[in-house]
Protein backbone atom coordinates (compact mmCIF):
# COMPACT_ATOMS: atom_id res chain seq x y z
CA UNK A 1 0.00 0.00 0.00
CA UNK A 2 1.13 3.40 -0.89
CA UNK A 3 1.29 5.63 2.42
CA UNK A 4 -0.42 8.43 0.81
CA UNK A 5 -3.80 9.77 0.46
CA UNK A 6 -4.88 8.00 -2.61
CA UNK A 7 -2.88 4.74 -1.10
CA UNK A 8 -4.90 4.71 2.14
CA UNK A 9 -8.32 5.25 0.66
CA UNK A 10 -7.79 2.62 -2.34
CA UNK A 11 -7.01 -0.12 0.44
CA UNK A 12 -10.34 1.57 2.70
CA UNK A 13 -12.24 0.68 -0.07
CA UNK A 14 -10.50 -2.95 -1.22
CA UNK A 15 -11.13 -3.64 2.39
CA UNK A 16 -15.57 -2.95 2.37
CA UNK A 17 -16.03 -2.84 -1.39
CA UNK A 18 -17.45 -6.90 -2.26
CA UNK A 19 -18.21 -8.30 -5.73
CA UNK A 20 -22.14 -7.38 -6.84
CA UNK A 21 -21.76 -3.66 -4.83
CA UNK A 22 -23.54 -0.30 -6.27
CA UNK A 23 -20.59 2.01 -6.36
CA UNK A 24 -20.34 5.61 -6.94
CA UNK A 25 -17.30 7.88 -7.95
CA UNK A 26 -18.96 11.32 -7.74
CA UNK A 27 -15.55 12.66 -9.14
CA UNK A 28 -14.46 9.85 -11.79
CA UNK A 29 -11.00 12.49 -12.95
CA UNK A 30 -8.56 10.15 -14.62
CA UNK A 31 -10.52 6.87 -13.91
CA UNK A 32 -8.58 5.24 -11.29
CA UNK A 33 -10.91 5.31 -8.54
CA UNK A 34 -13.48 4.38 -11.50
CA UNK A 35 -11.56 1.44 -12.56
CA UNK A 36 -10.60 0.41 -8.76
CA UNK A 37 -14.93 0.47 -8.08
CA UNK A 38 -15.19 -2.02 -11.15
CA UNK A 39 -12.58 -4.93 -10.06
CA UNK A 40 -14.25 -4.72 -6.74
CA UNK A 41 -17.80 -4.76 -7.60
CA UNK A 42 -17.24 -7.22 -10.36
CA UNK A 43 -18.87 -8.58 -12.77
CA UNK A 44 -22.63 -8.29 -10.88
CA UNK A 45 -21.87 -5.23 -9.14
CA UNK A 46 -22.39 -1.83 -11.05
CA UNK A 47 -20.31 1.18 -10.84
CA UNK A 48 -21.48 4.78 -11.62
CA UNK A 49 -19.22 7.82 -12.24
CA UNK A 50 -19.29 11.86 -12.79
CA UNK A 51 -17.26 14.53 -14.04
CA UNK A 52 -18.29 18.17 -15.00
CA UNK A 53 -15.03 17.85 -17.30
CA UNK A 54 -15.87 16.21 -21.12
CA UNK A 55 -12.34 15.72 -20.27
CA UNK A 56 -12.37 13.82 -17.31
CA UNK A 57 -15.00 11.84 -18.82
CA UNK A 58 -13.38 10.84 -22.01
CA UNK A 59 -10.32 9.99 -19.63
CA UNK A 60 -12.61 7.80 -17.60
CA UNK A 61 -13.97 5.82 -20.85
CA UNK A 62 -10.83 5.24 -22.42
CA UNK A 63 -9.33 3.93 -19.40
CA UNK A 64 -12.01 1.72 -18.65
CA UNK A 65 -12.02 0.66 -22.34
CA UNK A 66 -8.22 -0.48 -21.42
CA UNK A 67 -8.80 -2.57 -18.99
CA UNK A 68 -11.79 -3.86 -20.30
CA UNK A 69 -14.47 -3.15 -17.27
CA UNK A 70 -17.55 -1.32 -17.67
CA UNK A 71 -18.93 1.27 -15.86
CA UNK A 72 -22.04 4.18 -16.50
CA UNK A 73 -19.65 7.27 -16.63
CA UNK A 74 -21.90 10.74 -16.93
CA UNK A 75 -21.29 14.27 -17.47
CA UNK A 76 -22.94 15.61 -14.67
CA UNK A 77 -22.09 17.37 -11.60
CA UNK A 78 -22.18 15.31 -8.04
CA UNK A 79 -24.46 17.45 -6.69
CA UNK A 80 -27.31 15.14 -8.62
CA UNK A 81 -26.30 11.79 -7.61
CA UNK A 82 -30.18 11.09 -6.51
CA UNK A 83 -31.19 11.28 -10.06
CA UNK A 84 -28.97 8.02 -10.65
CA UNK A 85 -29.69 5.68 -7.75
CA UNK A 86 -32.50 5.56 -5.23
CA UNK A 87 -31.98 6.31 -1.28
CA UNK A 88 -30.14 3.46 0.75
CA UNK A 89 -29.27 1.48 -2.32
CA UNK A 90 -25.87 2.58 -2.57
CA UNK A 91 -22.45 0.73 -0.80
CA UNK A 92 -19.80 2.93 -1.57
CA UNK A 93 -19.32 6.62 -2.85
CA UNK A 94 -16.01 8.05 -3.22
CA UNK A 95 -15.01 11.82 -3.75
CA UNK A 96 -11.76 13.33 -4.69
CA UNK A 97 -12.20 16.91 -4.27
CA UNK A 98 -10.42 19.25 -5.96
CA UNK A 99 -9.00 19.50 -9.74
CA UNK A 100 -8.43 17.37 -12.41
CA UNK A 101 -5.01 16.32 -12.76
CA UNK A 102 -3.14 17.90 -15.35
CA UNK A 103 -6.28 19.58 -16.30
CA UNK A 104 -7.41 23.24 -16.46
CA UNK A 105 -6.22 24.53 -13.42
CA UNK A 106 -9.08 27.43 -12.75
CA UNK A 107 -11.58 24.31 -12.67
CA UNK A 108 -12.33 22.42 -9.47
CA UNK A 109 -14.56 21.29 -7.06
CA UNK A 110 -16.30 24.44 -4.65
CA UNK A 111 -17.39 24.52 -0.90
CA UNK A 112 -21.29 24.76 -2.04
CA UNK A 113 -21.69 21.85 -4.96
CA UNK A 114 -19.16 19.84 -2.69
CA UNK A 115 -20.98 20.14 0.33
CA UNK A 116 -24.56 19.41 -1.13
CA UNK A 117 -22.93 16.88 -2.78
CA UNK A 118 -22.02 14.92 0.30
CA UNK A 119 -25.23 15.23 1.35
CA UNK A 120 -26.82 13.70 -1.31
CA UNK A 121 -24.27 10.55 -1.17
CA UNK A 122 -25.27 9.90 2.66
CA UNK A 123 -28.56 9.96 1.45
CA UNK A 124 -27.73 7.30 -1.35
CA UNK A 125 -25.42 5.15 0.99
CA UNK A 126 -27.58 1.95 2.23
CA UNK A 127 -26.74 0.77 6.34
CA UNK A 128 -23.32 -0.25 6.43
CA UNK A 129 -22.01 1.45 3.38
CA UNK A 130 -19.17 3.84 3.28
CA UNK A 131 -17.99 6.74 1.81
CA UNK A 132 -14.53 8.12 1.21
CA UNK A 133 -13.60 11.15 0.58
CA UNK A 134 -9.85 12.79 -0.82
CA UNK A 135 -9.50 16.92 0.35
CA UNK A 136 -7.09 17.90 -1.82
CA UNK A 137 -6.98 21.88 -1.63
CA UNK A 138 -4.20 24.58 -1.45
CA UNK A 139 -3.04 26.11 -4.29
CA UNK A 140 -5.58 27.50 -6.95
CA UNK A 141 -8.42 25.71 -4.90
CA UNK A 142 -7.18 28.12 -1.66
CA UNK A 143 -8.74 26.40 1.54
CA UNK A 144 -12.61 27.18 1.56
CA UNK A 145 -13.89 24.10 0.07
CA UNK A 146 -11.52 22.29 3.02
CA UNK A 147 -12.83 24.65 5.52
CA UNK A 148 -16.17 24.36 4.35
CA UNK A 149 -16.44 20.33 4.06
CA UNK A 150 -14.87 19.87 7.47
CA UNK A 151 -16.85 21.96 9.79
CA UNK A 152 -19.79 20.01 7.76
CA UNK A 153 -19.11 16.63 8.50
CA UNK A 154 -18.22 17.11 11.83
CA UNK A 155 -22.61 17.83 11.69
CA UNK A 156 -23.45 14.84 10.53
CA UNK A 157 -25.32 12.65 12.85
CA UNK A 158 -23.65 10.79 14.97
CA UNK A 159 -26.38 8.02 15.88
CA UNK A 160 -26.42 7.56 11.69
CA UNK A 161 -22.92 7.83 10.54
CA UNK A 162 -19.12 7.74 11.71
CA UNK A 163 -17.06 10.11 10.06
CA UNK A 164 -13.38 9.71 10.64
CA UNK A 165 -10.91 12.40 9.37
CA UNK A 166 -7.27 11.76 9.09
CA UNK A 167 -4.13 14.19 8.76
CA UNK A 168 -1.05 14.05 7.47
CA UNK A 169 1.60 15.42 10.72
CA UNK A 170 4.74 15.16 9.07
CA UNK A 171 4.53 15.79 5.54
CA UNK A 172 5.09 18.89 4.27
CA UNK A 173 3.50 21.35 2.04
CA UNK A 174 -0.43 20.95 1.65
CA UNK A 175 -1.14 17.44 1.47
CA UNK A 176 -4.71 15.78 0.88
CA UNK A 177 -6.46 15.06 3.65
CA UNK A 178 -8.42 11.89 3.98
CA UNK A 179 -11.78 11.15 5.42
CA UNK A 180 -13.83 7.88 6.15
CA UNK A 181 -17.58 7.59 6.70
CA UNK A 182 -19.32 4.46 7.67
CA UNK A 183 -23.25 4.90 7.93
CA UNK A 184 -24.57 2.82 11.03
CA UNK A 185 -26.34 -0.66 10.05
Amino acid sequence: MQRNTLGIVHEFLRLHVRPGALCIDATAGRGRDTALLCRLAGEKGRVLAFDIQPEAVAATRALLAREGLRAEVYLDSHVYLSRYAQPETVDCVVFNFGRLPGGDPRIFTRAETSVQAVDAGLSLLRPGGIMALALYYGKENGYEERDALLAHLRTIDDRAFTVLGCEWMNRRGEPPLPVFIWREA
